[in-house]
């Protein structure tokens, strides 16, 4: 993805953040954390939490951290694990290429989801796009949501200018949007 295609993303999903259109509530306060969502009383999604903002997720009881992004993406930290697991939480990277979501991504992500299905799960990528695709089919395939339950207010931003590598991918979802 190009600097440009960043920068529009990056708008799209700022302009999303500020709309009520698409804000779900969920018990859970926001922790300050860019493009935080709550999907469930267990599932919550973000942008990257800054170091000292893994602290506010440890403290309200989350028990796992899964890392989509890539190691060296923007604002990644490279001790993220280390971080992570010395405030007392699992903490999973699945590097998924912005330009190349796979099943086996997929597969992984999902295998892991259901293994922590009765903890509080922390999911992260760089802005939350990544996560909200990969949490739009999770969401609808292995817990019942439908498809307008399962869409956050990043993927509902990011769908008019998805490349068709991203629109293949969620297409893959048991219900889609109308």
């Amino acid at each position: 993805m190009g600097c440009c295609e960043i920068l529009m993303l990056e708008y799209w999903l700022a302009k999303a953040s500020t709309s009520q259109k698409f804000f779900k509530s969920f018990e859970g306060a926001s922790m300050g954390i860019h493009n935080q969502y709550q999907l469930t009383a267990n599932i919550a999604s973000s942008g990257q939490p800054r170091e000292d903002q893994f602290k506010a997720i440890a403290e309200a009881g989350y028990d796992i951290v899964i890392n989509l992004a890539m190691p060296d993406s923007d604002h990644a930290i490279a001790n993220e694990g280390s971080i992570v697991t010395s405030l007392g939480m699992t903490y999973i990277h699945i590097p998924v290429p912005f330009d190349a979501p796979s099943e086996d991504h997929y597969t992984a992500f999902s295998d892991v989801m259901t293994a922590f299905c009765e903890k509080k799960v922390w999911v992260h990528c760089v802005v939350n796009a990544r996560v909200s695709a990969f949490l739009f089919r999770y969401l609808q395939a292995n817990r019942g949501f439908s498809a307008a339950d399962a869409q956050t207010s990043v993927l509902a931003a990011w769908m008019p200018q998805m490349d068709d590598i991203w629109k293949a991918f969620i297409g893959k979802a048991p219900r889609q949007l109308s």
